[in-house]
């Protein structure tokens, strides 16, 4: 929380703009706890890294967990508990930033029709709204997100864009904002929303200090389906076909057709065809496009390399075929993905 010392005869519009902006997160019983904590760290890092280097000097942030209940003590989904300032219904002043986080009780939430009501009434009197992870469900379920867009958890987007068919689902960014409503993808990326959030209040600078300060990117490269795509490998069922799906993406140069895969399982190309759709819910040649886009992307996040070198090391033969496979699966050529999401060299 800023210091304030004394302003006897300062102007009345000064004092007001001292005051810490105040940040509220919503929590409830179940709630993720690193959706609660996560964001709440990077705005208490303000104070922890003033005076460090040549940063801005600017107001803090008072920061509240409120709870959705009348019970302050929040039992967290991972066991850990919280205590809240207040019941939500309790909540008095002015808000600046009013966040709702996610967690395995989220659609008991979404579903409170008091509450809802609350968040729709509160709305348009803060100067920022948002959620974490799932807590976008709870956002779409009061209609704040209608029209706009929105993401969050990469293994919750179809079932965000099923049930609000209104919200424009993004399932690829680490957060969204449109307007003054923010949406984060899974859990960390809470994190990266806040801080997002500081260094549009006060400066890259500032949340260049911050981000060293948590170790952590003032950018993260990349998107969430890079986190998702991998871990398919484990939707698999059966473990003979989880076998060949490990061996498929540390092989990715390798003849990776029906026919050559259906050979390691020892079943006619027709019959692996359709037991790898029924498992893994896309074809084979899908999956090992996704496997070959996803391993180039880290490669032109993190490497040197040239595009056509890029390819081959993938599998996708020539430089112009990882091109149509990037533009049909992420909607961005090879080059453009380098130039938007190449990671800083470190120093």
């Amino acid at each position: 929380m800023a210091k304030r010392g004394d302003r006897e005869g300062k102007p009345e519009e000064e004092e007001a703009r001292v005051l810490p902006r105040r940040i509220v997160v919503v929590a409830y019983p179940q709630a993720e706890l690193l959706d609660v904590a996560g964001p709440c760290a990077v705005f208490a890092a303000l104070e922890q890294v003033r005076g460090e280097g040549d940063g801005a000097r600017a107001d803090g942030y008072l920061v509240e967990v409120i709870s959705t209940t009348t019970d302050l003590q929040v039992i967290t989904s991972s066991g850990v508990g919280l205590v809240a300032h207040r019941s939500y219904a309790r909540l008095r002043g002015s808000v600046d930033t009013l966040l709702v986080v996610g967690g395995d009780s989220v659609f008991d939430v979404a579903s409170d029709a008091d509450f809802l009501a609350w968040l729709r009434r509160m709305a348009p009197r803060v100067r920022r709204i948002g959620s974490v992870c799932t807590g976008a469900f709870i956002l779409a379920a009061a209609g704040l997100l209608d029209g706009r867009r929105a993401t969050t958890h990469w293994g919750s987007c179809g079932r965000l864009a099923r049930s609000y068919p209104e919200v424009d689902v993004q399932a690829d960014p680490i957060f969204v904002r449109d307007g003054h409503v923010y949406t984060s993808a899974g859990v960390t990326a809470g994190m990266d929303m806040a801080l997002a959030l500081v260094e549009e209040d006060h400066g890259r600078a500032v949340a260049l200090q911050i981000a060293r300060h948590l170790v952590m990117f003032v950018r993260r490269p990349g998107g969430q389906s890079q986190f998702s795509a991998l871990l398919e490998l484990q939707a698999a069922d059966r473990e003979p076909l989880r076998e060949l799906q490990a061996w498929m993406a540390e092989n990715l140069a390798a003849d990776l057709t029906v026919e050559a895969l259906a050979r390691q399982m020892h079943m006619s190309p027709r019959n692996f065809a359709r037991v790898f759709l029924r498992e893994i819910g896309r074809t084979p040649a899908r999956f090992v496009e996704r496997l070959r886009v996803e391993a180039a992307r880290r490669r032109l996040e993190e490497s040197e390399g040239g595009l056509e070198k890029i390819a081959c090391e993938c599998g996708f033969g020539s430089a112009d075929s990882m091109r149509r496979s990037f533009l049909r699966v992420l909607r961005i050529a090879p080059s453009d993905y380098r130039v938007r999401f190449r990671a800083a060299p470190a120093g």
